[in-house]
């Protein structure tokens, strides 16, 4: 898998920057069947009240900040309109909320709040043990390759990692809600959960 991944990512601003290892994509394929069901299993009882989709799009807004619609869709490999419908509904289950842009207030934005956060924090945190728990029936050397194999892909789809999220990702609290939730943000619970490294 190292030497699949291996000479993908080497090829960046190389010569065979665009030739596809075929076994390589086998790999990767069958590999997201596994990730798809830990993606699924992470969720544990959200699942119930969100997607897969819809937490995607939680993890793009914490990830990358407040976003247009536009952006959003465009991130999620959408249209606006199936952006702004899944949007809607998480707006109703209270996980993001709209906000005039600052610079442009006539432009709409969409941002995660404290509650889809939460989602997002927890989900990764059942993730990561899930991930972990299958990490371990691989020797130590196969378990550096992985990770070196999945780097290189994560970089190139343009994920963000964890540590490089932004801290106010969070939409603004509702007026006179600041200290509710500065008080909130303190709290051990939430503090305890570990995102990625």
């Amino acid at each position: 898998m190292s030497e699949h991944a291996g000479s993908g990512h080497a090829g960046a601003g190389h010569a065979d920057a665009g030739h596809v290892d075929e076994a390589a994509v086998e790999a990767v394929l069958i590999a997201s069947r596994t990730l798809i069901a830990v993606a699924t299993r992470s969720l544990g009882a959200a699942a119930e009240d969100t997607t897969i989709a819809q937490y995607r799009a939680l993890v793009v807004l914490a990830s990358r900040g407040p976003q247009r619609m536009v952006d959003l869709a465009g991130a999620l490999d959408v249209t606006p309109s199936t952006a702004g419908r899944m949007c809607d509904r998480l707006v109703r289950k209270g996980l993001i909320r709209r906000n005039r842009g600052r610079a442009d207030r006539r432009a709409v934005q969409v941002s995660v709040t404290a509650a889809g956060r939460d989602v997002v924090d927890h989900a990764t945190a059942r993730r990561r043990a899930l991930i972990a728990g299958i990490l371990t029936r691989l020797p130590a050397g196969q378990q550096s390759a992985v990770a070196e194999a999945l780097d290189a892909f994560a970089v190139a789809a343009g994920e963000i990692p964890d540590r490089h999220w932004p801290e106010d990702a969070l939409s603004p609290p509702p007026a006179g809600g600041r200290a509710a939730a500065a008080s909130r943000a303190n709290e051990p619970a939430r503090a305890g959960v570990v995102r990625g490294t």
